[in-house]
């Protein structure tokens, strides 16, 4: 296959996917039924054309046999008169008439003939246009019920996407809120044990101090009364023990 013919039928792929998108079964349903109108308009006006002929012709035929008639007539009153040259004349020329009636005759039956076919024809297509127009309208139902169906399942599936986002939002936000809940507990607790204190200012560190040197003044306290009972304990006299 060619370059060209393979660019050919992708186009043609294209444009006929485009088309089918773009078809709408009702409009396509509603020129069908407009062409089949169209199709037995012409069938008619055809029938109309066949049955003008065949009336011109039997006008015609008609016409003739009016002259055979007359000429006969003309004939016999010339005979009558001793005039049989005349009357030879009359008689030639009804027998031309004659003849010419005889030679429309088969266009006559030709043209009954396609009249009845023509008839005929029209009968079956109006009765196939009447059998497309019912199921037309049962297609156009059926399309816009499904058209329908397909919108409100459409909107139900956005429905449960919506939902859905929804859902994944509520638990990123529930999620949000049970971690910032956890951080003030957790800023609450530092604060009460002091922590965030001592690492925020100044007034930590004089408390320290001020710890630490009352801690000092208990030891030196303490340690001045051990002093006071170790030596309280080397001046006191000896004890005297019985028999001495």
């Amino acid at each position: 296959m060619s370059l060209f013919q393979r660019a050919h039928d992708i186009v043609a792929a294209k444009a006929n996917k485009a088309l089918d998108a773009a078809e709408n079964p009702n409009e396509m349903l509603d020129y069908s039924y407009e062409q089949m109108l169209e199709h037995i308009t012409k069938v008619r006006q055809a029938l109309v054309d066949i049955a003008a002929s065949k009336k011109q012709i039997e006008l015609q035929e008609q016409q003739l046999q009016h002259s055979v008639d007359h000429l006969q007539d003309q004939a016999q009153a010339a005979l009558a008169q001793g005039k049989e040259d005349l009357a030879r004349e009359a008689l030639s020329r009804k027998a031309t008439a004659q003849q010419q009636i005889q030679s429309l005759e088969p266009q006559r039956q030709q043209l009954t003939e396609e009249e009845q076919k023509m008839e005929q024809t029209l009968a079956a297509l109006q009765q196939r246009v009447n059998n497309f127009r019912s199921q037309k309208e049962v297609m156009k139902a059926q399309y816009t019920a499904a058209s329908a169906v397909t919108s409100v399942n459409e909107e139900a599936a956005g429905i449960s996407r919506s939902f859905s986002d929804t859902g994944e939002a509520l638990q990123r936000a529930q999620d949000k809120i049970a971690n910032m809940q956890a951080r003030a507990g957790a800023m609450d607790e530092l604060l009460q044990s002091g922590v965030l204190e001592e690492v925020g200012g100044s007034t930590d560190d004089i408390q320290k101090e001020l710890d630490e040197a009352s801690s000092s003044a208990d030891v030196d306290k303490e340690l001045a009364a051990m002093k006071a009972q170790l030596a309280a304990g080397s001046a006191a006299p000896p004890e005297l023990t019985s028999g001495s």
